[in-house]
């Protein structure tokens, strides 16, 4: 696969960890950024993941900022993009089995590296199961974003 990563100064920290994790269990990386901890805004980063991910330029997306909220309320608002934020192994690997998840995030203020690593390998170890009643909630999570759009 190959995922993007993003972040602001906040997930700065973390980052270098996570595109090596991601390399580790032999994905690709398309670095969006943050390339320093100069100031910047977590929206920025996560619209980067979250196009790169509609463009199908990347498989998945993973955004990092100081809490993670920020980053995945943002990346939630574009068209496709199933942000789930973990700062858990098992809410990371369960938001793609039964949510068909497409982005990570999380907060590198919340986690130290450890953690993250973890994180990391269960979201990209996971595949959605494609049961029946996770298709259906997915379908009405579709729904809800075409209302949204027609409105």
């Amino acid at each position: 696969m190959i995922i993007a990563v993003g972040c602001d100064h906040g997930g700065f920290p973390l980052k270098d960890t996570v595109i090596e994790t991601v390399r580790k269990a032999g994905h690709d990386v398309l670095d969006l950024g943050a390339f320093d901890d100069s100031p910047t805004d977590y929206p920025d980063y996560a619209e980067k993941v979250g196009r790169a991910v509609q463009r199908k330029e990347a498989d998945r997306g993973i955004i990092i900022c100081g809490s993670g909220v920020g980053a995945s309320v943002a990346a939630n608002k574009m068209r496709g993009i199933r942000a789930g934020l973990c700062h858990d192994t098992y809410s990371a690997h369960q938001c793609v089995e039964h949510d068909d998840a497409n982005v990570l995030a999380f907060g590198a203020r919340i986690i130290g590296p450890e953690v993250a690593v973890e994180i990391v390998q269960a979201f990209l170890r996971a595949e959605f199961s494609g049961e029946k009643r996770h298709l259906r909630r997915v379908a009405k999570i579709a729904a809800i974003e075409q209302k949204e759009l027609d409105n």
